[in-house]
C-alpha cells in the first residue's frame, strides 16, 4: 500500500468524530436530524469499550457490503514423503488465538483439538507448535446446547448429537482414510482480513459455530502430521463458507491455487479468482460433497472404452473433489484400462515392471518426453488436461491434480471451475457477486509454508511410479 495509507484510518474516524456533533439540513424546507451522544460527555469512557463499539460497528459495514475477501495464508506441500497436506491459519477465540487447520474441501466443519482432550498429539513432526482450545479462555465462547437452533437442525443430517447428560450438542466424524474425531460445537469469534473495494484491508471478526474435540482416532493421533484441526470447506450449512456468506461478508464462493514446488503454499481466498482461462462444470444437484459428473478418460487423445455408468453419481458411488485425500482411487475397471493404455504407449520406450502389485515404469529420460497427456472429461464440456508428472509418482516426489492450478468452487451458481496457473504468482479476485470489481491479491499473503525441513536428497531419474491408487493426489475418484 501507498506510505500515506496510515493517515486514513486516522481521516475516516476524526470525520466520524465530526459528523456525530453536525446538524443535518437537507431538502427544501429544511429538515433536522436529531443526534444524540453515543457517550455522556461526563463519563469516562474505556478503550476496550470504544473499540467493542467500533467492532460491532465494522461488522455492520461489512454485512452490508456483499462480496468482501477473506484471505487465508496457505502452508505445506504435496509431498507425503515430507508434509503431505496443505493447512491454513485461523484466530479464534478472544483473545485470539492461533491455530494451523489442515485445508479440507471433503467436509464441512471447521474443528480445532480441546485442551481437555487427553489422548490427541501434544508435540507434531511438521515443526509448529500445536495449540488448544479452552472455551473458559475466550470471554465471547459459548457452549451449543442441545436446544440451540442449529443443533436441532443438525441433528435431522447426523452432524450432531445431544448428549442429555451434559446438554451440549457434539459430534462424531469419520473420515475416508479411517480416521475419525468426537467432540461438541462452540460459539466464538472468527478473526480474519477482509478486503473490501480497491485493496482496502479491515480487521474483521464474526461469531460462528465451530467444533472442540475431546477425542481423535487413526492418523489424526499420529505426531509425524500432527495439526491443530482440520478446516471443512464444504457447502452445507456449518461450513465456515456458508456461515460468513449467511452474515454478508463473504460470496458464497471460495478459492484456491496450491503451489507444489519447491515449499509448497499457495493462495486461499473467500471469494472468486477471476481468470480468463477458467473452465466450469457443473456440480452434481442434492450432494453432500463436491460431486462432479466425470464423463470419460483420454489417453494421448484417444478415449478409453470405459462404460460412463461406472462414474454416475448414486447413493454409494460418484466423482468427488476432496482437497484432504492424499491419494486418488479409480474404480477397479477404469483403472485397469487407464494403466493398459499408458503401458501400451510406453512400453518401447521403458521397462514396465510391478512393484507390490503397483504398475511401475523404468526410466532413463524426462517422463515428459515419454508419457502421454491423459484428459479427464466432465459434464459441461470441462476436460482437465494431466500432465504425466500429474499422475505418476516418482520415488521421493510427488504431484497432484490441484497443484498449480487455480480452482474456484461457486456454490452461488453450483460449479467449479479449474485453469493451469503459476501460484507463486499474484491473481484477480472478484470483491463483488458481479464480476465488475476485482483487487490484486498479490497483494495479499500468498504464503509459502515457513518450514525449514531437511530431508535426504533421492535420485529422480531412476524410476517413476504409477500406483493403483492414482497419484493426482487431492482429487479423488471413487467408485464402488
Amino acid at each position: 500500500m501507498p506510505s500515506s495509507s496510515p493517515i486514513l484510518p486516522l481521516i475516516l474516524a476524526f470525520a466520524a468524530i465530526l459528523l456525530t456533533a453536525a446538524v443535518v439540513h437537507c431538502g427544501s424546507p429544511a429538515s433536522l436530524l436529531t443526534l444524540e451522544r453515543a457517550f455522556p460527555a461526563n463519563q469516562r469512557v474505556e478503550l476496550e469499550e470504544l473499540r467493542a463499539r467500533d467492532r460491532a460497528r465494522h461488522g455492520r459495514l461489512l454485512r452490508g457490503v456483499v462480496g468482501g475477501v477473506v484471505d487465508f495464508t496457505v502452508s505445506g506441500t504435496s509431498d507425503p514423503y515430507l508434509v503431505g497436506l496443505y493447512y491454513t491459519k485461523v484466530k479464534l477465540g478472544s483473545p485470539p488465538r492461533e491455530f494451523n487447520v489442515q485445508i479440507d474441501t471433503g467436509s464441512d466443519i471447521l474443528w480445532v483439538t480441546c485442551n481437555s482432550c487427553s489422548d490427541c498429539p501434544r508435540t507434531s513432526g511438521l515443526g509448529i507448535e500445536l495449540s488448544f482450545f479452552e472455551a473458559s479462555s475466550s470471554s465471547t465462547a459459548s457452549l451449543v446446547s442441545c436446544s440451540h437452533p442449529i443443533c436441532t437442525s443438525l441433528v435431522q443430517t447426523t452432524a450432531a448429537a445431544c448428549s442429555p447428560e451434559s446438554n451440549l450438542c457434539g459430534y462424531s466424524f469419520q473420515y475416508g482414510d479411517g480416521s475419525g474425531t468426537t467432540g461438541y460445537y462452540v460459539s466464538d469469534m472468527l478473526y480474519f482480513d477482509t478486503i473490501v473495494g480497491d485493496s482496502l484491508i479491515a480487521n474483521s471478526s464474526a461469531s460462528i459455530v465451530f467444533g472442540c474435540s475431546t477425542y481423535q482416532s487413526g492418523d489424526l493421533t499420529k505426531v509425524d502430521k500432527a495439526i491443530d484441526g482440520i478446516f471443512g470447506f464444504g457447502q452445507q450449512e456449518l461450513s465456515v463458507v456458508s456461515q460468513l456468506s449467511s452474515l454478508g461478508i463473504t460470496p458464497k464462493v471460495f478459492s484456491h491455487c496450491l503451489k507444489g514446488e519447491g515449499n509448497g503454499g499457495g493462495i486461499l481466498v473467500l471469494g472468486e479468482i477471476l481468470e480468463p482461462n477458467i473452465i466450469y462444470s457443473p456440480l452434481v444437484p442434492s450432494q453432500s460433497h463436491y460431486n462432479l459428473n466425470l464423463q470419460s478418460i483420454a489417453v494421448n487423445g484417444q478415449l478409453l472404452p470405459i462404460d460412463p455408468a461406472v462414474f454416475a453419481t448414486s447413493n454409494n458411488q460418484g466423482t468427488i473433489v476432496d482437497s484432504g485425500t492424499t491419494l486418488t482411487y479409480l474404480v477397479e475397471t477404469a483403472y485397469d484400462r487407464f494403466v493398459s493404455s499408458v503401458t501400451a504407449t510406453v512400453s518401447s520406450s521403458t521397462t514396465p515392471f510391478l512393484s507390490k502389485g503397483n504398475q511401475c515404469y523404468l526410466v532413463s529420460t524426462s517422463i515428459d518426453e515419454i508419457f502421454p497427456p491423459v484428459s479427464l472429461n466432465f459434464a459441461g464440456g470441462a476436460s482437465m488436461v494431466l500432465k504425466p508428472g500429474e499422475y505418476l509418482m516418482h520415488l521421493g516426489i510427488t504431484d497432484l491434480v490441484l497443484k498449480d492450478k487455480i480452482f474456484v468452487y461457486d456454490l452461488a451458481h453450483q460449479r467449479i471451475g479449474w485453469a493451469n496457473y503459476d501460484c507463486s504468482l499474484s491473481v484477480n479476485v472478484s470483491v463483488t457477486s458481479s464480476k465488475d470489481e476485482f483487487i490484486n491479491a498479490g497483494q495479499l499473503s500468498t504464503s509459502s509454508s515457513s518450514q525449514n525441513m531437511l530431508f535426504e536428497p533421492i535420485p529422480r531419474s531412476i524410476k517413476a511410479l504409477l500406483i493403483h491408487m492414482l497419484v493426482f493426489s487431492g482429487f479423488l475418484f471413487f467408485v464402488t
